[in-house]
């Protein structure tokens, strides 16, 4: 595919980075996991119990806490520099949770384990007080809009900053006066339109759920082609989770978010969450006493849209994610279209954070047109055609208003990140993020080698179900972090500390006075 005017100004501002001489630019920037897992019985059912104590409280534990259901626990890290201390935090945060689950284990992929219909998924409860009552509610409605099944897909969200010192940097590449919190935010939505543009490779390259078990497809009255016994399939799916059949969920088709300014993404999501559903509010909001959900407006909560990436900031207590990026701008960007890895105890891997720090680089620098409605439309169908027929032989997609090979527009990619790979390699003899991207490229040069392949190879070759493959490795994961030599005592100290301050802090918590509810839930959503 030839090189586009957009890619020699891409080009042309990565040379202009390199001849600043600043080789290390790139390098040290900020980024942090967070990792949802099924908990589940030895025999592979959703687990009913609650969640463990000795974890702490899910409402006030900053690291180990729930996700939509009482089941399906969120590990999350606090950010690192590097990608290494990442990992180790993450798998020592592993190593505590096992030491208290008994005889349950963590799911070991994205797609849930034998799931019985709705009901046998337990909405995450949260306490008394006022701020555990509206999350629980959010809950809730999540549940009667989408259906709980699909709340109990499970993945990886990776967040990231750039390090400080790129913004001086790229302010003198822009030929940009302003290097202040408006420039930066303004560059993250760069980033935010080219990952939409360019972000089905993540899929391609990461997707590891091609396959379900019925189960979950009847819970959700959706039919896919049988595979195995007990298992449907996408023949060449990369990831069902972020296809139509998962988060890509088709009762939010109206609902369009921009992101061709902060201003633009604030609006629509505040249009959003204010602005009334007729479906929704023939489900009510408070019957006979009690909330079914936070109100009946196309969103509860801004969290409710399913992004692949988001702009984030870090809030105060109590604020909206939308009035937090209002008040202090964009501070980092989360990715969430990672599936949890079967292949990885921790469900991720370096060459995987490497391979997305670079990408992002290259989104960020990128020249970066604003997105309009028609350009979006066809985005979407690119990322969902990948998600349910990545691995397809000859697969085109639409690019620039043509049909391209998505074969050569990833090769293309891929080498346009060779610069930047050497950028956050700079003096490091061991060159992690050239190899990475080399073992990015072998996948497009050998589609067996993608994780929705070998998931696929596996399957066929032990002749084992979806489930099967999922709960022996569940197993196999478990006794890996419990077999592990010579855990870090101090920092499982650490998790143990964390877990009874949150504990304790949750009990002052429910015995504080509460204010009305009605009155509490009016003032969040004002």
């Amino acid at each position: 595919m030839p090189v586009s005017r957009i890619d020699r100004a891409f080009e042309r501002r990565l040379s202009a980075l390199v001849n600043a001489n600043a080789p290390t630019v790139l390098q040290g920037g900020r980024r942090g996991v967070e990792k949802e897992s099924l908990r589940v019985t030895p025999e592979g059912r959703v687990a009913t119990t609650m969640h463990p104590s000795a974890l702490g409280s899910a409402l006030t534990n900053d690291h180990i806490t729930t996700d939509y259901s009482e089941a399906l626990i969120e590990l999350v890290t606090p950010t690192f520099d590097t990608n290494w201390e990442l990992l180790q935090y993450l798998c020592d945060l592993h190593q505590f949770v096992y030491r208290h689950l008994g005889d349950e284990l963590l799911w070991a992929t994205s797609m849930p384990c034998v799931v019985d219909g709705d009901a046998s998924i337990p909405i995450a409860q949260y306490g008394p007080s006022n701020i555990g009552r509206l999350k629980t509610i959010y809950r809730e409605g999540l549940g009667i809009r989408y259906g709980r099944v699909m709340q109990a897909i499970s993945g990886v969200h990776f967040n990231y900053s750039f390090p400080q010192r790129l913004w001086e940097a790229w302010a003198a590449v822009r030929e940009s006066h302003d290097t202040g919190q408006h420039f930066v935010s303004a560059c993250y939505f760069d980033l935010l339109r080219n990952y939409r543009r360019h972000g089905w490779i993540v899929l391609y390259l990461f997707g590891v759920s091609p396959t379900v078990c019925n189960s979950f497809l009847r819970a959700r009255g959706e039919t896919l082609p049988a595979f195995t016994r007990g298992t449907a399939w996408e023949p060449y799916a990369t990831s069902l989770r972020m296809s139509d059949l998962g988060y890509r969920n088709r009762n939010q088709s109206g609902v369009e978010v921009s992101v061709n300014s902060l201003e633009e993404y604030v609006r629509d999501l505040g249009a959003a969450v204010s602005t009334p559903h007729p479906e929704y509010e023939r489900l009510g909001v408070k019957v006979d006493g009690q909330y079914r959900q936070l109100n009946a407006n196309l969103l509860q909560i801004e969290n409710e849209y399913y992004a692949f990436i988001r702009p984030k900031r870090v809030a105060r207590s109590g604020e909206r994610p939308t009035k937090a990026l209002l008040r202090a701008g964009v501070e980092y960007v989360e990715v969430r279209a990672l599936d949890v890895s079967a292949f990885d105890p921790v469900g991720v891997n370096q060459h995987k954070l490497r391979f997305l720090e670079a990408f992002l680089a290259l989104c960020l620098m990128r020249e970066s047109a604003l997105i309009d409605t028609d350009e979006q439309a066809v985005l979407d169908r690119n990322h969902v055609t990948v998600a349910r027929r990545g691995r397809e032989p000859g697969l085109m997609l639409q690019h620039d208003g043509r049909a391209h090979s998505m074969l050569d527009w990833g090769r293309e990619i891929l080498d346009q990140m060779q610069g930047i790979c050497e950028l956050l390699d700079a003096d490091d003899p061991k060159k992690p993020y050239t190899s990475s991207l080399a073992v990015q490229r072998a996948k497009f040069d050998d589609v067996a080698l993608t994780p929705s392949a070998r998931l696929i190879k596996e399957l066929r070759d032990t002749g084992e179900s979806f489930f099967d493959l999922a709960l022996r490795t569940s197993a196999v994961h478990k006794n890996y972090f419990l077999d592990l030599y010579a855990p870090d005592q101090r920092r499982l100290g650490e998790f143990a500390a964390q877990a009874e301050e949150s504990l304790q802090a949750a009990a002052a918590l429910a015995r504080a006075p509460r204010g009305d509810f009605d009155a509490y839930l009016a003032d969040y959503l004002s």
